[in-house]
């Protein structure tokens, strides 16, 4: 059985972690895996966008394998330094939707906040354990957790270990949405098709611009766009009526009607 499945589906992929049987805990085979597979699918010119989810519906991933890595058939020091999934998923230039099927638990909530939109089932949960565990992030869950909840709310989660449920997410912010568990993926793939009728080039270029920028204080992020948006001046009033009759922008389904 493959611990990773991936779905094409046209212009974008279904990732799904396949070890159901142990709520797709991130063992080193997984981790592996997971790298192999986003790196594949960055390489794929035809995939533009992913999606993340787990096989089953308990877990979206508990995080890393303690069964493993208790018997020593798995390094903590290496799952942590190199064997890292959200560095793999860093390294896929589109966009990431997760869809969070189950329990997001330490390491599997460091995967779920390290991609770009989260959409939850009402069955979703996340927690952060590595206090009762004893251990320091180290997939940026400190950092990432901070800036999409605020600190006291992040505080909370990390020095309590305890779990909130989907509906608490969504109202802290941590989630995008929440859906019905048979809405879950066909939102999803909503989204994405939503997504991959977007200009290509212009996708990836977007998502590193906001992405970039909000790594900097606020003057240093309106420059950095002010500089990446130097190439709009260069567009015609020609190439805006070729681009307003494209296929990437009448593809829109959401777009007010004579709006560029």
């Amino acid at each position: 059985m493959a611990v990773v499945e991936i779905e094409r589906c046209g212009g974008y992929a279904v990732v799904t972690m396949n070890r159901p049987e142990a709520m797709n805990a991130l063992s080193k085979a997984l981790r592996s895996e997971l790298a192999r597979s986003f790196d594949a699918l960055e390489a794929d010119p035809d995939i533009r966008v992913a999606i993340l989810t787990g096989a089953g519906d308990r877990a979206f991933t508990a995080g890393l394998d303690l069964k493993e890595l208790g018997s020593g058939a798995s390094n903590l020091a290496d799952a942590v330094a190199k064997e890292d999934p959200v560095s793999a998923l860093g390294r896929f230039s589109g966009p990431v939707i997760a869809a969070i099927n189950g329990v997001a638990i330490t390491g599997g909530f460091e995967l779920a906040l390290a991609c770009d939109v989260l959409i939850a089932s009402e069955t979703a949960r996340f927690a952060d354990t590595h206090a009762r565990l004893g251990l320091m992030p180290g997939w940026g869950l400190s950092q990432r957790l901070s800036r999409a909840i605020g600190i006291s709310r992040a505080k909370e989660l990390s020095l309590t270990g305890n779990f909130i449920d989907a509906a608490t997410a969504e109202r802290w912010g941590l989630v995008n949405r929440v859906v019905a568990p048979a809405e879950l993926m066909p939102a999803a793939r909503r989204l994405a098709e939503d997504m991959i009728s977007a200009d290509p080039e212009t996708l990836k270029a977007l998502k590193a611009l906001i992405d970039d920028g909000f790594a900097l204080p606020f003057g240093e992020a309106m420059a950095l766009e002010s500089e990446r948006s130097a190439g709009n001046s260069a567009i015609g009033a020609e190439a805006v009526e070729a681009r307003r009759k494209s296929p990437f922008w009448n593809a829109g389904v959401r777009r007010p009607p004579n709006a560029l």
